[in-house]
């Protein structure tokens, strides 16, 4: 005797491949599935529909089946309210508790459905408020090192509906040539124009860019002109490592960057004790901040970011020499101030940094268009491999990628 349940798919669902990932998703997984009901969008604005039914020889398969269909955006047929379990105790969940994609989602409350605000992967969900009285219900996500006892947890997979980003059947706009393409070649001018009409939209449109950066970009030259997009308000955000503000402050005090001439490439007398005399010299005025007001920081990319008051952030590791008094040593709480970024930014460029890439692509929900450059193309896959639904990779010099952005913005000027 088996056991079934219906799901839906709706939206773009075979050019977006959804509906043969259902497919393979319930064989793959022991199951078997029929389909009763398709209807095909005729044209580019109109939507498809399936219904499936999904079946198993026990209970415990098909829920692992329909859990899965679940993340890819296969949602039950006969929806009924979500399961809301309290927290036994602070940065405790209950057993079974939802963990999130990071995909728009929605969980049904009350017969409504509530958009959970926050989106961000490997979350739970908590419902707040009460339709029947003064507090307007609202969904939204925590991370389990905030959990606190008493929030109601949304528990399994009922009540619970995710909309995975599909292809964009319209590749018009600034924002069209984002499908997730990996570019491995030499910066194409026409991408670079691309990005930069895609940045100079979000800026015009009220949102920010951020920028995740890596040490590379001050050793390989590309530090002034990362400067100039900063001051110029191309960039509203930094996010980075203790390495990345040391050798850029470095530069502007000795000229190298870890002890070796930018421009000349020769490599300086006692050079590589110059990152912890910048180290020492920003810590002698209490921040950088400090040492930019007292003249002692006159040019680069954080000295831009605070004349300019563009916030950023410096996570810290075990790796980092000094540190900086304004590199965030807590982890969680780096993560915390990473999260907060990555929830305002509108638009993220992802240049030349693995692990920093990573901790702001963690907290990014999928509609966040992300720009992804480095050397190594495992970098650029992975980074770009988090279901972006506007991504575009390239595979090149971060060096000769930076300055031909800034030139191209200065054009569109």
């Amino acid at each position: 005797m088996t056991v079934s349940r219906e799901v839906e798919l709706e939206g773009h669902i075979i050019d977006s491949g959804s509906m043969g990932t259902a497919f393979s998703i319930v064989m793959d997984m022991g199951g078997e599935f029929t389909v009763e009901a398709f209807d095909i969008g005729r044209r580019k604005e109109e939507v498809s529909y399936a219904r499936l039914l999904v079946e198993a020889d026990d209970e415990a398969t098909l829920q692992s089946i329909v859990h899965e269909l679940h993340q890819h955006g296969a949602n039950p047929a006969d929806p009924t309210d979500a399961t809301l379990e309290r927290a036994p105790a602070d940065r405790v969940v209950p057993h079974g508790f939802y963990s999130t994609t990071n995909h728009p989602t929605f969980v049904r409350y009350d017969d409504e459905w509530l958009d959970v605000e926050r989106m961000e992967m490997d979350c739970a969900i908590v419902v707040e408020g009460d339709a029947a009285g003064s507090d307007t219900p609202r969904a939204y996500t925590k991370v389990l090192n905030a959990v606190e006892a008493g929030d109601r947890i949304v528990t399994g997979d009922t009540g619970i509906r995710v909309e995975p980003p599909e292809r964009p059947r319209d590749t018009g706009g600034a924002f069209g040539f984002m499908q997730g393409g990996v570019s491995a070649e030499r910066p194409s001018e026409s991408t670079i124009r691309q990005i930069a009409a895609a940045m100079r939209e979000t800026n015009e449109s009220g949102g920010d860019v951020l920028a995740v950066c890596g040490p590379a970009l001050i050793h390989s030259g590309a530090r002034e002109d990362l400067a100039r997009l900063v001051r110029e308000g191309h960039i509203d955000m930094l996010s980075a490592g203790n390495g990345f503000a040391v050798h850029d402050i470095e530069r502007d005090l000795y000229g190298t960057s870890l002890g070796v001439d930018t421009e000349t490439l020769d490599h300086a007398r006692h050079g590589h004790k110059h990152h912890i005399y910048a180290i020492s010299e920003v810590i002698r005025e209490g921040g950088i901040e400090a040492a930019v007001e007292s003249g002692t920081i006159e040019s680069g990319v954080m000295y831009e970011c605070v004349v300019n008051d563009r916030p950023y952030v410096l996570a810290g590791s075990i790796r980092d020499d000094g540190p900086l008094p304004d590199t965030i040593t807590d982890a969680v709480e780096a993560q915390e101030a990473i999260r907060e970024q990555a929830h305002d930014a509108d638009m993220v460029l992802m240049l030349s940094t693995l692990l920093h890439s990573v901790a702001v692509g963690n907290c990014l929900p999928s509609t966040t268009p992300v720009v992804c450059v480095d050397i190594n193309p495992a970098t650029v896959t992975q980074l770009l491999d988090r279901g972006s639904a506007q991504a575009v990779g390239m595979v090149t010099d971060i060096g000769t990628f930076v300055p031909l952005l800034a030139e191209e913005l200065d054009g569109e000027g």
